[in-house]
């Protein structure tokens, strides 16, 4: 059964991927050629500039939009709140989307929320590392500042206390965006979204997961660290083990973990005769 997002659904599983000899041959390869130490540096000191190239290269037209987001992360639905006499009213929750890109995250939300006007009231934040593509979601027609303000932003920094209050979040969306960070960093961005988050406050989490059919297709000469890659483009990309994450969230000491398991995917396109297997990470953390 095909689902809306376009991928063929298969299993939740906690299982690595069992590489075969061919897999674990290209992955060998890999590392007859690293990225120079001083090219690694430049691609980190420009990291907004390939994201800015990208995005002037493809404008809107990359992603699709994740209407699949709710289906995975129940806490996205927007339902009635009750207060202690089971009155319904409207509770503004107020979400972060980091690495928000064009939007395709954020409409389809504020389209489902537009919908039902009994549920509670959302208020978004987007921010992105790619100027360019901010300005491609406040020029989108479903951009109502008095729901939702996108800006720009490096997460790894404190930028992002100029415009969002610390513990004043109720969820942090991170959908495939940790991966494009250098991994020295990923406790920089934990911290942040610790202080942004209310007490019991979520974090919902995909990325790309280890030996993803992305990671395999790496060439010599793209590989800058263990697990972490160039794309032609510039841009780079991270893959993540299920064990590796929870450690990267549980080091801070301040988040449990709720789930967290390798999602396993088809990409299918019968028309191209495209039929490959992908491995996703999923999770869900809450402030303690």
């Amino acid at each position: 059964m095909k689902n809306s997002d376009g991928l063929l659904k298969d299993v939740f599983t906690t299982a690595k991927k069992c590489l075969t000899d061919e897999e674990k041959e290209r992955l060998k390869a890999q590392d007859s050629r690293i990225v120079p130490e001083f090219k690694a540096k430049k691609l980190e000191e420009q990291a907004d500039r390939h994201w800015d190239i990208f995005y002037k290269r493809n404008e809107t037209n990359f992603f699709k939009d994740r209407r699949w987001i709710t289906r995975e992360f129940e806490e996205l639905i927007d339902d009635n709140i009750k207060d202690s006499k089971n009155a319904s009213f409207k509770e503004v929750r107020h979400l972060l989307e980091i690495g928000c890109g064009v939007g395709n995250l954020i409409f389809p939300l504020i389209e489902e929320q537009r919908k039902n006007v009994n549920g509670s009231s959302w208020f978004y934040y987007a921010c992105d590392f790619s100027k360019r593509a901010i300005d491609f979601v406040r020029t989108n027609p479903l951009y109502d500042e008095q729901i939702v303000r996108a800006f720009q932003c490096d997460i790894t920094t404190k930028e992002i206390y100029r415009n969002i209050t610390k513990c004043s979040l109720d969820i942090v969306t991170m959908i495939f965006v940790l991966s494009a960070i250098h991994p020295d960093k990923f406790s920089h961005v934990v911290e942040n979204i610790y202080h942004l988050l209310k007490p019991g406050g979520i974090v919902l989490f995909r990325d790309y997961g280890r030996y993803d059919m992305a990671q395999l297709r790496f060439k010599p000469g793209n590989k800058i660290a263990d697990n972490f890659y160039m794309r032609q483009d510039g841009t780079r990309s991270y893959f993540f083990d299920e064990k590796e994450l929870n450690e990267v969230f549980a080091n801070s000491g301040r988040f449990e973990m709720l789930a967290n398991s390798y999602v396993h995917r088809r990409t299918l396109n019968i028309k191209e005769g495209i039929d490959v297997p992908r491995i996703f990470l999923q999770a869900k953390f809450r402030k303690s």
